[in-house]
């Protein structure tokens, strides 16, 4: 047999939805579709064993012939699940075998529906239920149609008696006050609520007791119900559990798919992607008195590290690289891996001197650890750093000069939508001069034009108060921190240089020649 109850467990479950073969997976819907149909087989063979007791509520000349149609169905899924092996590289096999079995267990549960006294509960449990733990192991085309043809059916026999045919029921009625002998799939409902309040009136003050629970246990509408659950609810637990271990995968899943777009593989810390993202929105998030450090680290002569010892060793450099950035800095400063062997830290809410600080210190720990390789003699390797700090007061500058340039380029189509309105008004008057006569839609033409300017004026103010920095701040941050970066790697690396002196120093010489000049 391909499959086995064991493979309902949490892991395994995973591997079938996401590893198994489909005629793995098919021969598991099968094995499922065994086990409710054999739980079917042995409710006729407990109705058989005390037929004295039930046989008033159940018709024993309809019981028999349905019998062997079950145990039929259980012989032909029994098969059907053994028969998963052979057909596994057949693919053309495959779906006709699907189509098969998805097409005779919606008949036979139809069926079951039909004489069982069509109980809404297994109908909903079967319809809904069934065809999703369908679509989940199997072609869900197939699943669909049949859903499309249960449906069908469902109408069909539905309207069926309302042209005179008599459908089959195993639930005979057990009303002996009333000349109802025979009753058929119209009268149904009705008779159901004359029985239940037959069988209601056992009851002592409208409550049960233990006096009355053994004649509730003989009545036919106990047995009914009972019946419908036992038909219906292991199966909707089932279900449920199907389910509720597909939602645990899919989170699973998602995490695993978060962790490998958000964290680089080999470094542990964040992408790229990730580390610009996060650090956008501490740029966002910052107060207007703090101050917003950018490190750019880049390890000297990592070609070589390459070349010489091997990309292994190489990529045993970055991870405890990575290691050191994690353990030195704290849960507030966002580190990612920039480039091949950049490393980008973003301090929120850091002045320049700390920044500096943390840089220097980050410097010192490189140098001093101590890289193993096999077969080989330690080694050290350094570390070029470029840091930039944007200033509170730099970033009000940036921010009121980006509101400028929003306010510039909204004031313009605006202008154009002014003077359009002009040109209208223009016209309209002087067509109403020319023809002599009134032109009210030149009235209603300025109205809709003074709404559209209105409308464009509070897009523009809103727009305009939501602008904080330009989309593109941070990759300028960054651009200045690698000046930084490269004028350390000129002055012969291991050293940590300061944009922010840099920028200054630049400022003063600026300012020597135009007062020299």
């Amino acid at each position: 047999m391909a499959v086995s109850i064991s493979h309902l467990g949490y892991r395994k479950l995973s591997r079938v939805i996401f590893e198994w073969q489909a005629a793995d997976r098919a021969s598991l819907l099968a094995l499922f579709v065994l086990i409710e149909v054999t739980s079917h087989w042995l409710w006729f063979l407990f109705v058989w064993c005390y037929r004295d007791r039930f046989g008033s509520y159940v018709d024993m000349d309809l019981l028999y012939p349905l019998w062997i149609g079950v145990t039929l169905m259980v012989l032909f899924f029994f098969w059907l699940v053994s028969r998963a092996s052979p057909i596994r590289t057949d693919t053309g096999s495959l779906y006709k075998w699907q189509a098969i079995m998805v097409t005779l267990y919606s008949l036979y549960i139809a069926v079951v529906i039909l004489v069982m006294g069509h109980s809404s509960l297994v109908a909903g449990v079967s319809l809904v239920g069934g065809a999703m733990l369908g679509m989940m192991l199997i072609r869900r085309r197939y699943v669909w149609k049949a859903f499309l043809g249960h449906i069908a059916l469902i109408f069909l026999v539905t309207l069926v008696p309302y042209f005179g045919f008599t459908l089959p029921n195993l639930r005979q009625m057990t009303i002996t006050s009333f000349p109802l002998d025979t009753y058929s799939y119209l009268t149904f409902s009705e008779t159901t609520a004359i029985e239940n309040a037959i069988s209601a009136s056992i009851f002592q003050n409208g409550t049960l007791s233990w006096d009355t629970f053994n004649q509730l246990r003989f009545s036919s509408a106990f047995f009914w119900r009972t019946t419908h659950i036992y038909m219906a609810l292991p199966k909707a637990i089932f279900i449920i559990y199907m389910f509720r271990t597909l939602l645990l995968i899919l989170d699973n899943s998602k995490a695993e798919i978060m962790q490998y777009a958000n964290h680089d593989e080999l470094t542990q810390l964040k992408s790229r992607r990730y580390g610009l993202t996060q650090m956008q929105q501490a740029l966002l998030a910052m107060g207007d008195k703090q101050d917003f450090s950018v490190i750019l680290l880049d390890l000297d002569w990592f070609k070589n590290i390459n070349d010489n010892y091997g990309h292994d060793v190489g990529d045993q450099v970055l991870s405890e690289v990575a290691q050191t950035l994690m353990n030195a800095l704290s849960e507030d400063a966002i580190v990612s891996r920039y480039g091949g062997e950049e490393f980008l830290i973003v301090l929120p809410d850091t002045a320049h001197e700390c920044a500096m600080s943390i840089a220097r210190q980050l410097r010192k720990d490189i140098a001093q650890q101590a890289i193993k390789s096999n077969n080989r003699a330690d080694f050290y390797i350094t570390a070029s750093l470029g840091v930039y700090t944007l200033t509170c007061e730099e970033r009000t500058r940036i921010q009121s000069e980006y509101k400028a340039v929003a306010l510039e380029e909204e004031a313009q189509p605006l202008a154009e939508t002014q003077q359009t309105h002009t040109n209208t008004q223009k016209y309209s008057a002087k067509k109403s001069s020319t023809h002599k006569i009134a032109t009210p839609n030149a009235d209603s033409e300025t109205a809709r034009a003074q709404n559209r300017v209105s409308h464009r004026r509070k897009r523009a103010a809103t727009e305009v108060s939501k602008a904080q920095l330009p989309s593109d701040i941070c990759q300028r941050l960054i651009c200045i921190a690698d000046k930084a970066l490269y004028e350390a790697k000129d002055r012969g690396r291991n050293k940590v240089v300061s944009a922010n002196d840099m920028l200054a120093a630049e400022k003063d010489k600026i300012a020597v020649l135009y007062a020299t000049s």
